[in-house]
């Protein structure tokens, strides 16, 4: 925490942060009445789909793919624009259309935040990872990263980051916006979970899973993945788990509340909204014990779930269910990017780092809800907005 810095910006990133003096000459941009912080992460989004939470599960199958990547776009301003700098896009149903809005963002071409993108899901046929179920034909590009074996799951891994994936998504267990499928089955086996994340080591990259269930957790963890997603079924033996082996746990416990709401009113499927129920007390339940454990936590919201944009409301739910404010924005800055492989790039306001900054009125340690109101962002010394 420090008051009266300038912090001075080259190329895009920080060359220095020094105390204010005013014989320096004034900011380009003064940002005085404000409290800054490094821009915001987001490790569990899905804007490359382009679309928020659907009541047809074959709602993807229903666009081209230049629909899908231009439905994607706003999609990106938006997270941007919100405060989020750094996203991972942890999967598409028509696989490497993240890899295709990545680039374009990186070449200046689109707006949006910095994305580290999976290229499609590792999941069984049928499975959690799948469009609309086993019972839903879907074209090739549908299916990139289905397996049915070890060798076909170190196949498919190799084939996506060979592709323009910079990292592997794992659908260990069945899903909760997906017909058919249980959240808490184990999908995935334990020796294809194995090969992918042994692969994706070989490439220099990393695995994470998808994982509600207890077993399914803990398969991931011992079978080498990074980080868990969801969580939702935690037990004591996982939260362990998951600080041996270093892993950390990335749990969206803010949409459960959306989906149940508009979910309710919209009249989305039976099955996704008792699914959600049946996932959502409990999941807050292992975050509250995991924060309490002292286990590793980092920022994922599962934004598509909800609109674009508002997924600075989960910071407020972080709190009220066992963290202190700077754990909570700890997890959307130092945590999430020692979990990307990315400390002292992005989440710092240090020498050496992105030009990435975020503004608010008022303080978020007394009151962690101006973060849903960010008023200013800028990206790599750029003024977004």
């Amino acid at each position: 925490m420090l008051s009266d810095r300038r912090i001075h910006i080259v190329d895009g990133k920080i060359a220095s942060v020094t105390a204010w003096q005013s014989a320096d000459g004034p900011a380009a941009v003064d940002w005085s009445s404000y409290t800054v912080l490094p821009g915001l992460i987001d490790l569990h989004t899905h804007i490359a789909d382009g679309s928020v939470g659907s009541s047809d599960p074959t709602d993807p199958l229903k666009h081209r793919e230049a629909a899908t990547i231009l439905k994607a776009v706003p999609a990106a301003k938006a997270m941007l624009r919100a405060g989020f700098t750094t996203v991972r896009d942890v999967g598409v149903y028509r696989g490497l259309t993240d890899v295709s809005l990545r680039d374009a963002i990186n070449a200046g071409e689109v707006e949006g935040p910095r994305m580290f993108v999976a290229g499609a899901y590792i999941t069984i046929p049928g499975g959690g990872g799948s469009v609309a179920g086993p019972k839903v034909p879907t074209p090739a590009e549908f299916r990139l990263g289905e397996v049915r074996n070890a060798a076909e799951a170190q196949k498919r891994t190799r084939y996506l980051l060979e592709h323009g994936a910079d990292f592997i998504k794992l659908i260990a267990t069945g899903a909760v916006l997906t017909l058919g499928g249980v959240p808490g089955a184990i999908e995935l086996t334990p020796a294809e979970m194995k090969a992918a994340c042994d692969e994706a080591k070989a490439h220099g990259s990393y695995c994470i899973a998808h994982a509600h269930g207890a077993e399914g957790i803990k398969a991931a963890i011992r079978a080498g993945v990074r980080t868990i997603e969801h969580a939702s079924f935690l037990d004591a033996e996982g939260i362990e788990l998951a600080k041996r082996h270093g892993v950390w746990l990335d749990m969206d416990i803010y949409n459960g509340d959306w989906i149940e709401e508009v979910g309710t009113r919209e009249g989305w499927p039976a099955e996704y909204l008792r699914k959600n129920r049946e996932t959502t007390d409990v999941q807050r339940r292992g975050f509250t014990a995991a924060v309490k454990a002292g286990a590793k936590m980092t920022f994922g919201t599962d934004a598509a779930v909800y609109p674009y944009g508002l997924g600075g409301h989960q910071f407020a739910y972080m709190v009220r269910y066992g963290m202190t404010p700077m754990q909570a924005i700890q997890s959307a800055t130092t945590e999430a990017a020692k979990a990307l492989g990315k400390e002292g790039q992005v989440g710092t306001l240090a020498a050496g780092a992105y030009g990435d900054l975020v503004a608010v009125k008022g303080e978020p340690l007394t009151d962690i809800r101006t973060l849903e109101h960010v008023q200013a962002v800028m990206k790599e010394g750029r003024l977004v907005r």
